[in-house]
Parts: C-alpha cells; sequence; structure tokens
C-alpha cells in the first residue's frame, strides 16, 4: 500500500475554509452521491441509525432521511464549520416540518473515519461518498466494520490513483515534488476490506471527466472545494509565477475540442459487517479478480 498519507489537521482546515463555497464548484460529488443511493436500490436494508461519513455541507442527509424516514441520521465529518454548514442545510430543506414535534433531526459529530466517535455495533448503514480517499483504509475500514452491527452495510465511493492524472503529468514535467494527492488503488482497498472482516465486497471503478477553459479555473475549483495538497511530502512555500506558468503549458498538450480535461478515477463498493444473502441483481467480484472499468 501507499505510505504516503495525508496530514489529516490540513485535511480539516482545508475543508473547515471550503466550506461556505463547497457546493458551489461540487459537481463531481453531486454526481457520485446520486448513483451512491440508486445502489442503494440493490440491497435489502432497513437501518434504525445512518452515517453519513463525511458528510460535508450535508446535501445528502435530505435524501438518505427521504428514503429511510424512521431512521436515526448521524452526520459525521473531520471539519467542524462543515458540520455546521450541514446543520443549515438540513433545516433549510425540512422548510416548515423542522418546527414539527416528531421530527427526526439528525445527530452532528465531529470525527475522524480513522478514529469513529461511535460505539461499537452502533450503526446499521455507513454512506460514505468521497470521504475515504483522505484516510489509510486499513484503519477507516477496520473503524467501520467495528461500529456496524452485524450485517450493517458500509456503503462508498472513494477516488483512485488516476484521478487528476492530467494535473500530475503537468506538475512532473517541473519538479518531482507531489503537487497532486495521492490516492489507493482499488486493490489495496479490497484488501483492507477483508482484512477488516467485512464481507462479501463489491467493488468496481469508473472515469468521469470535467472540462475547463483553463488549468488556472481549474486549480481554483480545486482549491475552492478544500483539495489542496495534503502530501507530507508536499514542497513548502510558495511555488514561483514560472513553475505556475510551466504548469498551464504543459497541461495545454491535453487540450481537445477547445477545453481542457480533469479525469477522476473514482471507486465504488459497499460490504457487510458479517454474512448476509445478496440481492439477485447485485453483481459479485472476487477481490483477486478486481479489475477497473474503463468508460
Amino acid at each position: 500500500m501507499n505510505n504516503e498519507l495525508p496530514n489529516k489537521q490540513l485535511v480539516a482546515d482545508s475543508f473547515s475554509h471550503a466550506a461556505a463555497h463547497y457546493d458551489d464548484v461540487a459537481v463531481l460529488q453531486r454526481q457520485t452521491a446520486d448513483e451512491l443511493l440508486e445502489r442503494l436500490s440493490l440491497v435489502s436494508i432497513q437501518p434504525n441509525r445512518i452515517v453519513d461519513l463525511g458528510a460535508g455541507t450535508g446535501r445528502n442527509l435530505s435524501l438518505l432521511a427521504k428514503r429511510y424516514p424512521k431512521a436515526q441520521l448521524v452526520a459525521v465529518d473531520i471539519a467542524p464549520a462543515m458540520l455546521q454548514q450541514a446543520r443549515q442545510v438540513y433545516q433549510q430543506n425540512l422548510g416548515l416540518k423542522r418546527w414539527f414535534p416528531n421530527s427526526n433531526k439528525p445527530i452532528y459529530l465531529a470525527g475522524d473515519a480513522e478514529a469513529l466517535p461511535l460505539a461499537d455495533n452502533s450503526v446499521d448503514l455507513i454512506f460514505a461518498n468521497l470521504s475515504l480517499q483522505w484516510c489509510d483504509p486499513r484503519t477507516s475500514f477496520a473503524e467501520i466494520s467495528r461500529v456496524l452491527r452485524p450485517d450493517g452495510l458500509i456503503m462508498f465511493t472513494s477516488l483512485g490513483p488516476d484521478t487528476l492524472t492530467e494535473l500530475r503529468q503537468a506538475w512532473a514535467s517541473v519538479d518531482d515534488y507531489p503537487h497532486v494527492n495521492m490516492f489507493y488503488d482499488m486493490h489495496d482497498i479490497g484488501t483492507a476490506m477483508m482484512d477488516a472482516g467485512l464481507a462479501n465486497p463489491v467493488l468496481d471503478t469508473d472515469r468521469y471527466t470535467l472540462t475547463y477553459d483553463s488549468s488556472m479555473v481549474l486549480m481554483k475549483d480545486l482549491k475552492i472545494l478544500g483539495a489542496r495538497n495534503v502530501n507530507t511530502a508536499r514542497r513548502r512555500g510558495l511555488t514561483g509565477k514560472k513553475s505556475i506558468q510551466a504548469v498551464a503549458n504543459k497541461y495545454e498538450t491535453f487540450r481537445r475540442d477547445g477545453v481542457l480535461p480533469a479525469t477522476y478515477e473514482v471507486i465504488f463498493g459497499h460490504a457487510w459487517a458479517g454474512q448476509k444473502i445478496m440481492n439477485s441483481n447485485e453483481i459479485h467480484i472476487s477481490v483477486d479478480q478486481i479489475q477497473g472499468r474503463k468508460s
């Protein structure tokens, strides 16, 4: 596995700073969340307690509440400012219903997926959209396994190592420092899930391409999203204008049809805590046979 772990304090600070404007540019995050919610229709589960792990601005809390109206929702995020935003968004989505006496309000907890602030065997469903890529999968999936009740479900997306390959290649032409965050591949994630005791892991990958007018717009969006470089081996100090221009010039070699692509490798996965008969519509893939699906 990759030993280049992100600085968690930087992760928390970056996403806290991003909270107010995160949704303005969270195009990929919305699309993958919607697809992850659709995949829930392929499994048979009626959870009593759901954790939105890496809840961010809380956009998915209302969607989970609509799908499972009787479930207790718990929003967990490493960035306290994101949780404040999530609380406001959820209340706005409730509208007048928030004043109803029996309104089922979420619980908001600041916490890291590598040290979940939850009791053992206390959760039926964990929904984690594009949050686990900031974690060591061995530690995070061990924690997920710990808090899931028997036959509980983890449903998640994460980013794979081919994410932002164009930007990575552009920076590689300038220096040897890691300027783009490094992510674990699907095989490492599958192994971590099995080692954590999760049953019947199902994993696949898909590729998404966002397009930009310039590399500067892309890097600005990444900054707004809070997806800053948090590698421990990153270059300290400011990057000079010449280096930035060299990156922009290299990125131009990827321009097609008048726009610049930004590729994201998204890993979709789920697994159960303990054995459970899966829905017949699901596709089972053994970990040793996992292959990325190119779109």
